[in-house]
């Protein structure tokens, strides 16, 4: 491979429409470095006329029922990561020792800095350095730079679960107490006996369920406790019946939050020693009525001639789930940010995201605001369902934004119509994003960005 070359004097950056809009620069020659930190993969790529800023990459967290892939992710759509290297960036990530499951943000904590003092020492000291990543690895970008301050000079979370996972398991819990109470009472919910049978039993519950007018109203009922919309593809909107939303719910329960029955849920206790999800106090009623799906449940229960009344008094009837203190302690200290951002933070997230709401975003919004930095904050949305759902454009406009403003020190316009015009300049391979319809896959689409004002979340 040839020699890593070291910083050269700072390239001035341009505002982010300049950038965009220029011509493309040749593709990158690149220096590729794969290794082991303790025995923690690593691949760093550094193009040879590198610019001095590095963007350190987490990943999310890959699911328990699969294996993890072999490659090193460094960027969230492929696109993105050329379209960073060609404009001077360097990237890095750390494959992280354990790759699967939430423990992906207590490993991303120190395997991302391990190799950011190896980045330093092995090819030279960033002039900045930006913390970036996408779902759980959207977490730890946030935290990475929380409690390593003067490491970073901006961050970057894309579909983060910025709000805390704290208040997303406790989510999690109360969808699958609905399911449990008015659907399958022989489901465990915590301390789960045999994971993959109760997981199997869960998936054979709500799929039984979506079959009837009756059982349709209950899983939207559950649904709309975790506030997950009836959007689950990417492109389309979502549909306009009753039964369509809740299937397109039903898929999020049964493969995206599927885990909950099972692996996740017993990974998170063994982690956190003991169970950290409670919903010991909390009011159901109350919790439907701020619900950004409560219409939708109320209309399905109008449909199936059934008490939604009734249904919530039973909820409330039935005995809670009380957390384990020093589990509660442990998700809080891997999974809750504080909201101190001494430099810029932009988030990006789509609004149809049943896996991590927008309540989320608007979670951190409030920790920003508390801690008194929300000059340092812009979150952006894209008008899109299911989780992570980016076009390469919009993503590089976004990643443009923090870089105006680390730059500047003035956020650029953030306009949606500003924006979108930004990114549709780029060429056609930037404008693709995964859809599971017609099947899973990069599908071609138009840039999305929108005005959005997410509801409050749920369970902070």
């Amino acid at each position: 491979m040839n020699r890593f070359r070291l910083i050269r004097p700072a390239v001035p950056l341009m505002v982010a429409a300049a950038m965009v809009t220029a011509a493309p620069p040749a593709q990158a020659e690149t220096t590729v470095r794969e290794g082991g930190i303790d025995g923690v993969p690593y691949r760093v790529e550094v193009p040879d006329h590198w610019n001095g800023t590095l963007l350190l990459w987490s990943h999310g967290a890959y699911s328990l029922e699969f294996p993890a892939p072999s490659d090193i992710a460094l960027t969230n759509h492929p696109a993105t990561r050329q379209w960073l290297l060609d404009h001077g960036y360097a990237l890095a990530a750390s494959q992280l020792r354990t790759q699967r499951g939430w423990g992906v943000v207590e490993s991303g904590l120190k395997d991302q800095i391990d190799l950011l003092d190896w980045f330093t020492a092995n090819v030279g000291r960033p002039r900045r350095t930006i913390s970036a990543g996408a779902s759980a690895g959207g977490l730890t970008a946030v935290l990475l730079a929380e409690r390593n301050p003067h490491r970073f000079a901006g961050v970057a979370s894309l579909c983060g679960v910025v709000g805390g996972t704290t208040g997303h398991f406790n989510s999690a819990l109360d969808a699958n107490f609905a399911v449990k109470t008015l659907l399958a009472p022989e489901l465990d919910l915590v301390h789960i006996k045999d994971p993959q049978a109760n997981t199997t039993n869960a998936r054979r519950a709500l799929k039984a369920a979506l079959n009837s007018p009756t059982g349709r109203a209950r899983l939207a009922l559950a649904a709309a406790l975790a506030d997950i919309p009836g959007r689950y593809t990417s492109r389309a909107p979502a549909p306009e019946t009753v039964a369509a939303q809740v299937e397109q719910q039903f898929y999020y329960a049964n493969n995206d939050r599927g885990a909950f029955w099972g692996l996740n849920r017993t990974d998170i206790e063994q982690r956190a020693g003991g169970n950290p999800s409670w919903n010991t106090n909390v009011n159901y009623r109350t919790l439907l009525a701020h619900s950004t799906q409560k219409n939708l449940v109320k209309q399905a229960y109008r449909d199936a001639g059934l008490s939604l009344r009734k249904d919530l008094v039973r909820l409330n009837a039935t005995p809670r789930i009380k957390a384990d203190p020093g589990a509660v302690r442990y998700l809080n200290r891997y999974g809750t940010p504080t909201g101190r951002t001494p430099w810029p933070v932009v988030t990006l997230h789509s609004t149809g995201d049943g896996s991590v709401p927008t309540g989320n975003q608007r979670r951190y919004a409030t920790q920003v605001h508390r801690a008194g930095n929300p000059a340092n904050l812009k979150q952006l949305y894209v008008d899109r369902g299911y989780h992570c759902t980016f076009t390469a454009s919009e993503e590089i406009v976004t990643l443009q934004t923090l870089l105006t403003r680390m730059t500047t020190h003035h956020w650029p316009t953030t306009h949606p119509t500003t924006l979108n015009n930004i990114a549709a300049k780029l060429s056609p391979d930037h404008q693709t994003v995964f859809d599971t319809d017609p099947e899973p896959g990069l599908h071609p689409t138009t840039p999305s960005f929108t005005h959005h004002h997410p509801a409050p979340y749920l369970r902070p």
